[in-house]
């Protein structure tokens, strides 16, 4: 069964809000409030400024969703698409889903000369996720993302000292 790539609707709201509750648990042992991530979902969805989501279906299912957020590069004068937000179904993974996100949204930034390329972040011990973005063509551009979070709607699973 063929995988079919299309911007997400609000009507998908629900589906990515749990996918981002699930990837985020799976991932990095974070649990985050679902209101808040739903409603930050639905922010996104009203306004393309602040980026994009991508779902993948097969048949006329959806299996897998990303999110591409934006960040201005002075140094190339274009804008760095960032992948956020990536998450597959269990059923559905290791059976192209991301691939196929992956070569929409390639295509997608090739055709648009103001992007000058695409970024992502992954957890240092996400081993798997690493080889599937290298396999894609991705590599390790040896930066390391530091943060201050004020928001307090991500809370680190017990003993889990990296959050």
């Amino acid at each position: 069964m063929s995988i079919c790539i299309r911007a997400a609707r609000t009507d998908d709201a629900e589906f990515l809000a749990a996918g981002n509750v699930a990837m985020a648990w799976e991932s990095e042992h974070k649990q985050l409030e679902p209101a808040t991530v739903t409603r930050g979902v639905r922010a996104v969805l009203d306004d393309d400024a602040k980026g994009r989501y991508f779902i993948a279906e097969r048949g006329g299912q959806p299996v897998g969703q990303l999110m591409v957020t934006y960040e201005w590069s002075d140094w190339r004068n274009g804008n760095f698409w960032w992948i956020q937000s990536v998450y597959v179904l269990p059923e559905a993974r290791r059976m192209g889903v991301f691939r196929s996100l992956y070569a929409h949204l390639e295509q997608l930034a090739k055709a648009d000369a103001t992007v000058c390329g695409i970024r992502l972040y992954v957890e240092r011990e996400n081993k798997r996720a690493q080889a599937t973005y290298r396999h894609c063509g991705l590599e390790d551009a040896g930066y390391v993302v530091m943060e201050v979070d004020y928001s307090g709607a991500v809370q680190a699973a017990r003993g889990n000292d990296h959050a």
